[in-house]
């Protein structure tokens, strides 16, 4: 699951920013797989920073998600052309998502909800005792 979605990028940034940051064929359209990469690299941006306190995959988004991943996704389109605007938006993003990872802000996520991730642990099986009281009376 996503954080976001190309028609989010549109609703917020508009068809014609998407278009000029995406076009490499000079067609006007967007491209899809240049949006479908820069939206992957924010889903995992984020959950490198949300994975030490939530399960993955996330079982909702939450419009904060969103928000979130929108404004990484358009940083990662503009690349080394960002506007100042675009990096702090980006900054304001990594920081709340700092802030979540310390638990110090949240992603308005019910915990309670998330599929518990199940881990794998060590079993150890021993047979009987060795040593008893009555095996070590004769000595």
């Amino acid at each position: 699951m996503s954080y976001a979605t190309q028609q989010n990028l549109i609703d917020r940034f508009t068809q014609r920013e998407l278009a000029q940051l995406t076009d490499t064929t000079n067609s006007g359209a967007i491209d899809a797989a240049v949006v479908a990469v820069a939206l992957a690299d924010a889903d995992a941006e984020i959950n490198s920073y949300i994975g030490a306190r939530y399960s993955l995959p996330l079982a909702q988004t939450t419009p904060e998600l969103v928000r979130l991943a929108s404004d990484i996704a358009r940083y990662r389109l503009w690349d080394a052309s960002a506007s100042e605007e675009v990096k702090a938006r980006y900054d304001d993003a990594v920081k709340k998502l700092r802030d979540v990872s310390k638990n110090v802000a949240s992603l308005g996520i019910d915990q309670a909800s998330q599929p518990v991730a199940e881990v794998g642990g060590v079993q150890v099986s021993a047979g009987g005792r060795v040593f008893n009281a009555v095996n070590l009376a004769d000595y």
